[in-house]
């Protein structure tokens, strides 16, 4: 332990909060729309390329934005630790970079260009210290992240390829917990529609369905989907769900409407196969459809599959000897409540990969804010984790 915590203050003496802050700015100050990464790209890697990191451009069927591949070799044998994340931001209005007091804010700052900027500062101070004592540090950084603009083709993309470390660390803004389970997600669009044009309701043919009243049918047959669900349960990460989240149908209230849509999303466990959720719902909506004689069509989106994490992996046992040095108590064991890229390495390749980010807030709004005293936690962590997992103190 006292051998960790040198290397731990060696670690915590290199990293320079300026300097993090900045990288963390260039990156939020080039506006990065789902599908739109390109500039936000290039200048990471042009950041990186000065800085005399080996940096690679892998387009990854996406070449409007190729991903940005850099590694920090130490020379000696060891695992491959990747720090991972990604570049686009959710499709709002842009708001530019700024400081204020502690924190950073702007667009992407939480979600999650200000964790990859520590991520970025862990390499150059592992290079800066020596203390990569083996192995190697894998960087990459991608676009096609947040839905429903993306559903991570470009990641999935480099995975099959074979761009992957042995273990994965992704600066996604959770700090709270280890997150060791995590259900699977996808999305799902429902519309029902009836022959015919719109009409007053007064105007309305004898016998017209309804397509509002049968959307309320629906909405039950879901619900006791979900009912039945709710047996599949798991300690960490809860129960499987059927979500709706938005019922539309009409232009006016008096208008007999065509269509009626509902729209929400299914997560589901870890052993439960992803093709077997989409089988099951999809035989609702049209078992439903044809019980009612009503045209039914979905739109039917997988966006991440279920995962586990081995408390016993290498990986975890790192990182938590890291935490523990620099927090002085381990993280506690909990669940991933959303979908990221950690479960893209498990499903595809079998990788651990664990969530760890910034403290930040303000996800997927105007708001976003990311605290620059736990950017310099999260660099320091990211480092001494990648010196403790490559040069095989966990092996």
């Amino acid at each position: 332990m006292e051998a960790i915590e040198g290397i731990s203050r060696v670690l915590k003496a290199a990293v320079r909060r300026d300097r993090l802050v900045e990288t963390a700015l260039s990156l939020v100050d080039a506006p990065s729309p789902t599908g739109q990464a390109g500039e936000a790209a290039d200048r990471l890697a042009g950041l990186l390329h000065r800085e005399g990191f080996q940096v690679e451009r892998q387009d990854a069927g996406h070449p409007a934005a190729p991903a940005v591949v850099a590694r920090l070799e130490s020379g000696r044998p060891g695992p491959t630790l990747q720090f991972e994340g990604h570049l686009d931001t959710v499709h709002l209005p842009f708001v530019a970079g700024r400081v204020e007091g502690n924190r950073l804010r702007g667009s992407g700052s939480s979600d999650m260009k200000s964790g990859l900027a520590a991520a970025v500062e862990a390499m150059r101070i592992l290079r800066e210290s020596g203390a990569l004592a083996g192995g190697s540090i894998l960087f990459t950084a991608h676009d096609l992240h947040e839905a429903p603009w993306g559903r991570g083709e470009q990641l999935d993309r480099l995975i099959r390829d074979g761009c992957r470390g042995d273990a994965v660390l992704i600066p996604e803004p959770l700090c709270d917990r280890l997150p060791l389970v995590g259900r699977g997600a996808a999305t799902w669009k429902a519309t029902l529609r009836r022959p015919g044009v719109p009409v007053h309701e007064v105007m309305r043919p004898p016998g017209t369905p309804s397509v509002i009243a049968l959307a309320g049918g629906l909405l039950e047959r879901l619900g006791k989907l979900g009912e039945k669900l709710g047996g599949r349960q798991d300690p960490l990460a809860g129960r499987e769900t059927v979500f709706i989240g938005q019922i539309h149908g009409g232009e006016i209230y008096n208008q007999e409407p065509t269509e009626c849509w509902l729209e929400g999303t299914r997560r589901w466990l870890p052993g439960v196969r992803r093709e077997e959720v989409e089988e099951d719902l999809m035989s609702l909506f049209e078992e439903f459809g044809r019980e009612k004689g009503v045209a039914v069509e979905v739109a039917y989106l997988t966006i991440r599959d279920a995962f586990r994490l081995d408390p016993e992996s290498s990986l975890v046992k790192s990182f938590q000897r890291a935490h523990g040095a620099i927090a002085g108590k381990p993280l506690p064991e909990g669940a991933k409540p959303f979908v990221d890229d950690g479960n893209s390495f498990s499903a595809i390749a079998g990788v651990p990969a664990i969530t760890h980010g910034p403290l930040a807030g303000g996800q997927h709004t105007l708001e976003e804010w990311v605290s620059t005293d736990d950017l310099v936690r999260v660099a320091h962590l990211y480092a001494l984790t990648a010196a403790l997992y490559c040069g095989g103190g966990e092996r």
